[in-house]
């Protein structure tokens, strides 16, 4: 698996933390050993750009999705596509927010962020009631095993 971390903020971030946790979330999806992912942090002004460009939203977000081949989790009976997964862009400055209000720390909240990103780019949405529900209970139960591997507590 090729995971890529491009920090471009003054933000500092634990990138071998995002990797670790990227590589633990893809294996447990069952993602071709061979898919590629890129990070990329970046800041408000940025983000707002990619927001308005392919949301039409104005303002900043936390995490933005841009899949590339379209995979999707593996399957136990079959070999897993490959080819590369996409990008993630995450806003620490917005993440810090959420995570002050959430109670949790910044990290925590990046971490959350790029689980859902993932979930993402491997076809989840949460638009309607049932999806949000399945969405949302895999990246919560896929972040607190990853916290357990790690000996971190979830706040």
């Amino acid at each position: 698996m090729s995971i890529d971390v491009l920090n471009e903020t003054d933000v500092v971030t634990d990138e071998l933390e995002l990797v670790a946790l990227a590589r633990y979330v893809m294996g447990q999806l069952k993602v071709h050993p061979q898919a590629d992912l890129c990070i990329t942090l970046v800041d408000e002004a940025a983000m707002e750009t990619l927001h308005v460009q392919w949301m039409d939203l104005s303002g900043p977000t936390d995490v933005m999705s841009f899949p590339m081949d379209e995979l999707r989790p593996g399957q136990d009976d079959a070999e897993p596509d490959e080819g590369m997964l996409g990008d993630i862009v995450l806003c620490p400055t917005v993440a810090a927010k959420q995570a002050l209000e959430a109670g949790h720390a910044t990290e925590e909240e990046l971490l959350l962020l790029t689980t859902h990103g993932i979930l993402h780019l491997l076809g989840f949405d949460h638009e309607e009631p049932d999806e949000e529900r399945e969405m949302f209970e895999l990246q919560r139960q896929l972040l607190l095993t990853f916290l357990a591997t790690r000996g971190r507590p979830a706040s």
